[in-house]
């Protein structure tokens, strides 16, 4: 119960976060254009420094063996996302199929759920969350982008692709510096945090930005926008922690992989769209929806596992 009162209460500031973004977007405080650049300086900047920063931990033998349960939960829950999404898709228009099912199998691990793993679990949930966002990545750029393209994929530049995602650089850092515990000096460990703090503002901002250039309504009026939206915020987290109850799992890096399954549908589902000829608006109305929703649906899903 504790955990769920404290997601609920982080959802709500996470929530104004995405309201002050929304204001100064609408107000034209801060120019539309502005998005794609703070997306970038997310991406290739806080969210790796943050990652690193995690890793800057005491060695615990406890806490390795916690890690690659997360790397081996990732691939488990993952795995059945995509089942899921395939399965509950089947019957979807055949033009929109592709989007719908990259929408509901990809969460927005890296807006919405970083964010919150910080906050409620620290340095040492942040590091189970980049065991996630390692396999999501991996999955991501193979068969999410095949799920879209329709065709085989071009290995080199997919894996050329995979080994230069900056968060998975970091990943690889942090692990480094973690497993040989080489001392980091306080010059370069300060910087690191404080551009990791960045993170959660910066994110919500930018979440905010995204649904002020929305036209909520027409979006909303999709055709299986809200099949998508039940998909992703329901019927994967519903499946998964049934999956945890079977195998038995529990502690810290079990929350932290299954809250990071359970966000809103991945804000790159809009990009994707428009790189493979998908339905721009039906993927920018999943990730718009779900995130709203998703106020209310994070903190259910926080109860369960309190509960569990």
């Amino acid at each position: 119960m504790q955990l769920a009162a404290i997601t609920m209460r982080q959802v709500a500031v996470l929530f104004f976060m995405i309201a002050a973004g929304f204001a100064c977007t609408r107000l034209g405080v801060v120019k539309k254009q502005a998005k794609e650049g703070f997306s970038d300086l997310l991406v290739g900047l806080v969210v790796p420094c943050m990652v690193i920063n995690s890793y800057l931990t005491p060695f615990d033998p406890q806490t390795l063996r916690n890690l690659i349960m997360a790397y081996g939960l990732s691939a488990v829950l993952l795995a059945a996302g995509g089942v899921i999404s395939f399965l509950f898709t089947l019957r979807a228009d055949p033009a929109n199929r592709p989007i719908l099912r990259f929408a509901c199998t990809y969460s927005n691990a890296a807006y919405m759920g970083f964010p919150l793993i910080s906050v409620l679990f620290g340095s040492e949930g942040l590091l189970y969350a980049s065991a996630f966002v390692t396999v999501f990545n991996i999955l991501l750029w193979t068969q999410g982008v095949l799920m879209l393209q329709g065709a085989r994929l071009n290995l080199r530049q997919t894996v050329r692709t995979i080994v230069t995602t900056p968060v998975l650089l970091a990943v690889a850092a942090g692990l480094i510096l973690y497993l040989s515990q080489a001392p980091v000096p306080e010059l370069i460990r300060t910087p690191l945090e404080m551009i990791s703090n960045m993170n959660t503002p910066l994110s919500m901002f930018i979440t905010g930005m995204m649904i002020a250039e929305s036209d909520l309504k027409k979006l909303f009026s999709r055709r299986g926008l809200a099949s998508a939206i039940l998909i992703r915020l329901a019927a994967i987290p519903a499946v998964c922690f049934i999956l945890y109850r079977l195998l038995g799992v529990s502690g810290m890096a079990a929350q932290v992989v299954l809250l990071l399954e359970a966000c809103p549908c991945a804000a790159i589902t809009s990009v994707f769209a428009i790189r493979f000829g998908c339905d721009q608006e039906l993927a920018a109305g999943a990730v718009v929806g779900s995130t709203l929703f998703s106020i209310i649906t994070l903190p259910l899903c926080a109860l369960l596992l309190s509960g569990a």
